[in-house]
């Protein structure tokens, strides 16, 4: 029993800590409850004077304990070192889907996190304060397997494995429309940057979709005889890329649409994912040969082999899951998913792996990047999400 310290005083309560996973993880030091970093403070000093007396001469903490030098000028910094970003935390982890997590993608201004899974639901995060989870959109009737922003925010896209895209206000949480027309599973969609709301999908009925959004529906279909596993627009939504079963990548021209496309290879397997930079001058691709390729897609550039980069250290498996690929917002980093359960990231500069960051316990689906910080996120297979800073 405790006595009171005055009359009529009550004894302190136990402090219980609300990041219980933080002090279990990193230990009480570092989690920034100011209790738990009470408790730590005590018992190091208490360990440091060997016979449980306190040293007077030392500098007393908050609460009472006393502090070792190294100690205090660790606790009083430990949430500000080197940080890069408006996180809560360096790294902060996402729980709540019930199924793999597929795709993800920042909102165009950065504040919102939405995450595609195979429980059928559509999460919508917060990336500041404590991450939390504010909405859930539900619709459709199978796996979620790629979800994009409209540029400007106001709309978000999926596709899924139940043959159809969607088109949602995130605002609201309301599906505004479902876009019908393939024949089987939807792998893989992307929307416009800029000018005519374009939408591409791509599907195992072997179709290369162009949607129309102000008419909502489609406007034209590219057929080929293998199933399509990823697809994009070019910059300025003139051309589109579609990687397929068949290991190549196909590229239509919007602008005549009857003309055969024109054919990139060198991939030994199948296309499951890409991506056009930024710039618009490149266009990355993750294929199951275990390989990310760099191709030169300048409309004018010469020769016949716009192969320029083969990039190792993302790797695939017997799960054969569509890994995606992503450039960064300046094009100064690439991420490919894996299936090694790392998130690998390239340093497109200096064009070595400068990221291999473990911590999921499945594979490792998509990773992308926020539009303003150095901040990544991750989907994997085991239904968790991570968001983390990068040091640069």
């Amino acid at each position: 029993q405790v006595a009171p310290t005055a009359a009529g005083d009550l004894p302190p309560l136990p402090h219980v800590c609300t990041s219980a996973r933080a002090c279990a993880d990193w230990g009480a030091a570092a989690c920034g409850c100011g209790s738990c970093g009470t408790r730590a403070a005590m018992s190091w000093a208490i360990a440091r004077t060997g016979d449980g007396q306190a040293d007077h001469k030392r500098q007393r903490y908050s609460g009472g304990a006393e502090l070792v030098p190294a100690l205090q000028e660790q606790l009083i910094n430990v949430q500000h070192v080197n940080r890069k970003s408006g996180l809560f935390g360096p790294t902060m982890l996402l729980s709540g889907h019930e199924g793999e997590a597929f795709c993800g993608e920042f909102s165009p201004d950065g504040r919102t996190l939405a995450t595609g899974s195979f429980d059928k639901t559509i999460q919508l995060w917060q990336v500041y304060g404590e991450c939390e989870n504010y909405g859930q959109m539900k619709g459709h009737g199978n796996a979620i397997l790629e979800t994009h922003w409209k540029h400007d925010g106001t709309q978000l896209y999926t596709c899924s494995a139940d043959k159809s895209v969607c088109v949602w206000d995130p605002e609201t949480g309301k599906r505004l429309k479902k876009l019908n027309g393939h024949t089987a599973i939807v792998n893989s969609m992307q929307t416009s940057r800029r000018g005519v709301p374009y939408l591409v999908s791509g599907g195992d009925d072997g179709t290369t979709k162009l949607w129309d959004l102000r008419v909502r529906r489609c406007v034209h279909t590219f057929e080929h005889q293998y199933q399509i596993l990823a697809v994009s627009f070019d910059d300025p939504s003139e051309r589109i890329f579609s990687g397929s079963l068949d290991n190549t990548v196909l590229i239509y021209d919007m602008r005549m649409r009857d003309k055969d496309p024109e054919v990139l290879e060198g991939h030994t397997d199948s296309i499951t994912g890409l991506d056009v930079s930024k710039d618009g001058n490149f266009l990355a691709t993750n294929a199951m040969d275990n390989t990310v390729r760099i191709w030169d897609v300048r409309p004018f550039a010469g020769g016949n082999n716009r192969c320029l980069r083969v990039l190792r250290g993302a790797t695939h498996n017997f799960e054969k899951n569509l890994l995606r690929v992503r450039w960064s917002q300046k094009d100064a980093m690439l991420a490919a998913g894996s299936a090694d359960q790392n998130v690998n990231i390239w340093d497109m500069r200096q064009l070595q792996l400068a990221y291999r960051l473990p911590g999921h316990t499945g594979s490792v689906n998509e990773i992308c990047f926020h539009p303003k910080e150095p901040i990544i996120a991750s989907m994997s297979s085991d239904r968790l999400v991570f968001m983390g800073e990068l040091a640069d």
